[in-house]
């Protein structure tokens, strides 16, 4: 099949891990031809561009800037987005007949594309839900229920699930919530299709993690904990800084923090004002580098804002589970992470805002090195089990199977 995906994530080299490119180098590898429309922001100061890397070919499009900037760049970018894809299809893919367009969220606004593919190319349509917006920037404030602008992304949102042949949700929870407020949409195509990722082998020596835990100035018998992503609004970062705060005293654990975001400076003052000796903070890392972090700890945080009513399903969990480490989890009571973590036996949960409960269950992760283990094993048995790249392209190509 001839595979179109559009993407707000711009890849520099296809071959670099992450959800995206590892899922469309294995639709290459069986054998289908993969096309891919990204963004070219408007600070890299680059034109558009067409490559073939891997036998993926890949059209970059100059846009404003989409991440990473003020709202209303952010608002308007998003806004020309579909028109600037659909230019741009018209002009470099006007002789390719599609039969599959795959699309993640953000954006919504891939409406005016995916149905000009159908009709041209009677091509089928799978969404990616990897975001549930608008409802998510109600949630931390962001933006006002029923206001102008949640009722214009809402009606995108609605048009986005209508124009999708499948909606792929990552966990059971997304899927209730988006039948649940989208009652119009036929249940029988909805389904769970979670985060995944090539698995690669992960072995590291004692000598290597120690000496990296040294390069970054870990105590040697500290239990190294990491938090790496996003440091912005969805990630609940008041209550990471309580955390640390109610920790800062205890020489048994060593809390790396790993990211940017609007809250980077909160975390940074933080840190200058009370100089823990157990709590370091490095801006976002290239993933190379990061995954090399994740190896050597000991044990993967993952906080999101506990005002969510959406389920959020961070992605960072892959890296965690795929290097076998446990997880501790401070989130909304929305999510059903926490649950499917505890259910399954790799890690704990806590409601963001619930400090006691949280460093009761940091406590018994530090007490006991055996229980960190069983954990990160059942965390790597599980992810083999769900979350490979394998098992989210069998998920799509079911709904394909006489097509060749």
């Amino acid at each position: 099949m001839n595979i179109l995906f559009l993407t707000l994530v711009s890849t520099k080299n296809i071959n670099e891990r992450g959800i995206y490119n590892d899922l469309m180098r294995k639709f290459s590898s069986e054998g289908h031809k993969v096309y891919i429309i990204s963004p070219f922001e408007r600070r890299l100061k680059q034109q558009t561009e067409q490559t073939i890397q891997s036998g993926i070919h890949l059209l970059k499009i100059k846009t404003l800037n989409i991440q990473k900037t003020n709202v209303i760049e952010k608002g308007i970018a998003t806004l020309l987005l579909e028109y600037q894809f659909l230019r741009a299809l018209k002009k470099y893919y006007n002789n390719i007949k599609f039969d599959l367009i795959l699309y993640s969220t953000p954006p919504i606004t891939y409406a005016k594309v995916i149905k000009y593919i159908k009709k041209r190319d009677s091509a089928k349509s799978y969404l990616l839900l990897k975001d549930i917006f608008p409802q998510n920037a109600v949630d931390i404030g962001l933006m006002k229920k029923n206001g102008f602008l949640y009722k214009y992304f809402r009606n995108k949102e609605k048009e986005l699930y209508k124009v999708s042949d499948f909606i792929g949700c990552m966990s059971p929870e997304n899927v209730k919530y988006i039948l649940k407020h989208n009652p119009e949409i036929d249940t029988q195509k909805v389904e769970v299709n979670p985060n995944s990722i090539e698995p690669v082998e992960n072995n590291i020596s004692f000598e290597e993690i120690n000496r990296k835990r040294a390069e970054l100035g870990i105590p040697e018998k500290a239990v190294f904990f990491l938090y790496g992503g996003n440091l912005g609004l969805p990630q609940g970062i008041d209550f990471l800084v309580e955390v640390l705060n109610s920790q800062k005293d205890n020489s048994e654990v060593f809390f790396l923090i790993v990211g940017s975001g609007t809250m980077y400076p909160k975390i940074k003052k933080w840190i200058d004002v009370n100089k823990p000796e157990n709590v370091k903070l490095i801006e976002a890392l290239p993933k190379n580098e990061y995954d090399e972090i994740v190896k050597c700890c000991d044990v993967g945080m993952i906080f999101l804002d506990k005002r969510f009513t959406i389920p959020n399903f961070p992605s960072r969990l892959l890296s965690y589970l795929e290097t076998k480490k446990p997880v501790n989890l401070a989130t909304d009571k929305n999510t059903d992470m926490g649950k499917i973590a505890e259910e399954n036996n790799f890690g704990f949960w806590t409601e963001s805002g619930d400090l006691n409960t949280f460093n009761n269950n940091l406590t018994k992760i530090i007490k006991e090195r055996a229980l960190r283990e069983k954990m990160g094993q059942n965390g790597f048995d599980y992810f083999i089990n769900n979350y490979t790249t394998s098992h989210s392209y069998k998920i799509i190509m079911k709904h394909f199977e006489n097509v060749h």
